[in-house]
């Protein structure tokens, strides 16, 4: 599968306090992971608009974590809660993670299929409506969604999330929007304590999956082939949209669970699968957490590696 990396480098610019685990070398290190990959092309990712971000949040929530990096002191932080604190150029950051995604959307949809990769930071997927948490600012793969639905007019889009926590904030999407299909396999009892069983959206759009620690890489492949792919059958979305999240590997210092490398192969060439069969092979993704830097940047290069070759 022709595979793009939007290279988000104002990455970079998101400082955090030294020993916070969301700092700029997660992407450092993904970004020399992938730069090893043969085969994937490379563009960098423009600055999103506040037309986009505004897709998704409240023009409060916005006003908040602008301000808040606007009155952000050189080498200070203002915190939005207790985990996510932003600097003066944080804003900046958040923005290319916003402008990358909406540009990998417009080019699979361009393309005609082609899977895309968005290295960007801070994550997103925490992120809801009207509220920053998790480290998350703007919910990136939220705002691609409706992107892609608004904008390119597709029918139904499908967010697989994959990150060790729960996407609460996409889930917020799903649960106002039937055009979404959100499905979530996550550690539970974790931060941030949403994404139960019961929790099903719209008519069933939503499926959580949540397991407890210490789940290893076999059994969490059989909870992806027998629950989410089948959903996604079902579904037949016209785009599929990944929260690629690495921190359920067994080296992250964040969760509890025993993946490795391999099985975030094995993902992507199931993602891979379900895009060719619906949706015309576009597939995009987006960095989440992750945050043992070794592990994170071998799981992603693993992750599109594989997406490549499929």
């Amino acid at each position: 599968m022709k595979t793009t990396i939007h290279d988000s480098p104002s990455s970079r610019l998101h400082a955090v306090p030294p020993g916070h685990p969301e700092h700029a070398g997660r992407y450092e290190a993904v970004r020399e992971a992938l730069l090893g990959l043969p085969g994937c092309d490379w563009v960098e990712a423009p600055a999103g608009g506040m037309p986009d971000v505004a897709r998704f949040h409240t023009a409060e929530h916005v006003d908040r974590v602008l301000s808040a990096c606007a009155a952000a002191r050189p080498g200070d932080w203002v915190g939005l809660d207790p985990d996510t604190l932003v600097c003066d150029r944080s804003a900046a950051a958040a923005l290319g993670a916003v402008g990358g995604a909406v540009a990998a959307v417009d080019r699979v949809v361009a393309d005609a299929g082609g899977a895309a990769f968005v290295l960007a930071r801070p994550p997103g997927h925490h992120a809801e409506p009207d509220r920053a948490m998790g480290f998350c600012l703007f919910n990136t793969i939220a705002i691609a969604a409706l992107h892609a639905l608004d904008v390119h007019d597709l029918a139904t889009v499908a967010i697989v999330d994959i990150d060790v926590h729960h996407g609460n904030g996409t889930q917020c999407l799903a649960e106002q929007d039937d055009r979404v299909f959100f499905a979530s396999l996550h550690q539970a009892p974790l931060y941030p304590g949403t994404g139960g069983e019961g929790e099903t959206g719209l008519n069933g759009n939503v499926l959580n999956c949540p397991m407890p620690g210490g789940v290893t890489g076999a059994q969490w492949r059989a909870r992806f082939e027998t629950q989410v792919i089948p959903a996604l059958q079902r579904v037949r979305p016209e785009l599929v949209l990944v929260s690629a999240g690495f921190d359920a590997h067994a080296d992250d210092p964040v969760g509890g669970w025993g993946l490795h490398s391999d099985d975030y192969a094995w993902a992507a060439r199931q993602l891979a699968g379900i895009a060719r069969e619906f949706s015309q092979s576009r597939l995009v993704s987006v960095l989440e957490g992750g945050y043992d830097c070794p592990a994170l940047g071998r799981s992603a290069a693993a992750f599109v590696g594989a997406l490549s070759e499929a």
